[in-house]
């Protein structure tokens, strides 16, 4: 069979274990911060940083060392029931103001863990109620930095990885030279290339990089 093939939507393979955390100078604090639980200093701790950053990886490489009792949640309302000694993760969560600080109380009371994911540091929420505000100062915080060359390289390797594919080294080098400088957007690229790669059933050259980036 000759011709284009139709690209199917089939959602690529995210390797999110603690072996496949590609660990770099930008993240080593956030990850230095998941591996020493549960010795945490407070209940509460919070990784902040840009979208597409490894934030939710890292959550599943704590969820990993925690165990299957770890939640994911995107709200602090409507809560399951939760063991004793509950192990959180709320990932970007909506902010009910005092859902939220009652929640901060509720693990601390039953020896439990949070971890926030987020884009701001919790101190630096927009929150009118003042005992929240204060809970959120207190709370530690490490942010996930903008990548170097070496990680944004790891990165696109990964994503295309994720999606069974291989790609040369010099067209790593050349989206380092021209992609817009965000794990967001080595994601995109990632999903773009795939995409294109697989309705013209060819491989992924640096010509089809130039012409998608354009």
């Amino acid at each position: 069979m000759t011709g284009r093939q139709l690209p199917f939507d089939l959602p690529p393979r995210h390797a999110m274990g603690a072996a496949d955390f590609v660990a770099a100078p930008s993240n080593q604090a956030a990850l230095a911060l998941i591996e020493s639980w549960p010795a945490w200093p407070t209940p509460a701790l919070a990784v902040h940083g840009p979208a597409g950053c490894g934030k939710t990886h890292l959550a599943h490489v704590f969820q990993e060392k925690a165990g299957d009792a770890a939640l994911f949640l995107t709200s602090p309302t409507g809560l399951p029931d939760l063991p004793a000694k509950p192990v959180l993760i709320l990932d970007e969560p909506q902010l009910d103001e005092t859902a939220f600080f009652h929640l901060l109380n509720r693990i601390k009371n039953e020896g439990g863990s949070l971890l926030i994911l987020s884009r701001e540091a919790p101190a630096r929420w927009d929150v009118t109620l003042p005992d929240l505000a204060s809970r959120l100062k207190a709370i530690p915080s490490v942010e996930v930095s903008p990548p170097d060359d070496a990680l944004l390289a790891a990165v696109l390797v990964k994503h295309f990885a994720d999606r069974q594919i291989n790609v040369a080294p010099d067209v790593i080098d050349y989206l380092l030279k021209h992609m817009e400088r965000s794990f967001a957007a080595a994601a995109d690229i990632a999903e773009r290339l795939d995409r294109a790669a697989l309705a013209e059933g060819r491989a992924i050259t640096i010509p089809l990089v130039r012409r998608i980036l354009s």
